[in-house]
């Protein structure tokens, strides 16, 4: 799952607007980022299996990115992150901390749904689980539009922005969700995991810094401001 994390990203971005909706996004991928990093240095691991051009699903060694355990101390991480870095009331930064918190934490919820039972809940060798939504695929991208239509519905009525930045950020959430759905039903098998996780670290960081630099200066619209909580 790719596009229906950051589905999740919009969303939350309609609960707290004030926050930057690139930062959400990024918060979103977090456990994707740590994971193309660790295999490309060596602490996790991913296999591309013979029947990939059938399933196109690869198969994970990733107890430090993606385990239950590992994957609340990075949300908070990221939670405590915030807080010890933005700026406001301590009010706003908790707010802003437990948001961001919840963002990365939704990221292992989701992945538990679709992927098989391969998400340890601690390090390796520990439980290990997954509900297989994948195994129907059709389903399983469904549910992934659902979360981005949803997102961008939720993010674009708390947002108070230009036609033109609305129709940039619809543009690239659903050009995202169609590299989604290419790569999860069409798309050859990658060359080697170690380009499986350069071209996914690289595609990362681009969607991160193109939601960041459209989500700059947006304001939230007047009638969310009324309902969000005022700065002491």
């Amino acid at each position: 799952m790719f596009a229906g994390h950051i589905g999740v990203a919009l969303a939350i971005s309609h609960v707290e607007p004030r926050i930057n909706v690139g930062l959400l996004v990024a918060a979103s991928l977090l456990l994707d980022l740590l994971l193309w990093l660790f295999v490309l240095v060596g602490c996790e691991t991913v296999v591309i299996p013979a029947d990939f051009q059938q399933t196109h699903q690869p198969r994970f060694g990733f107890p430090y990115s993606h385990g239950l355990l590992f994957s609340v101390v990075w949300s908070a991480t990221a939670g405590a992150s915030v807080f010890l870095l933005s700026v406001g009331s301590s009010r706003e930064k908790f707010r802003a901390a437990l948001l961001l918190a919840a963002v990365v934490v939704s990221h292992w919820l989701l992945d538990v749904l679709v992927h098989r039972p391969e998400l340890p809940v601690a390090t390796t060798g520990s439980r290990q689980l997954g509900f297989g939504l994948w195994s129907n695929m059709t389903v399983a991208l469904a549910v992934e539009a659902a979360l981005v239509i949803g997102g961008l519905s939720l993010l674009f009525a708390g947002r108070s922005m230009s036609r033109a930045r609305k129709l940039a950020l619809a543009a690239i959430s659903l050009l995202v969700l169609a590299f989604t759905v290419v790569g999860m039903t069409v798309a050859p098998p990658p060359p080697s995991a170690s380009a499986m996780a350069g071209s996914s670290l690289g595609a990362i960081l681009l969607v991160c810094m193109l939601y960041g630099w459209l989500g700059r200066g947006v304001q939230a619209s007047e009638s969310l401001k009324a309902r969000l909580p005022p700065s002491p």
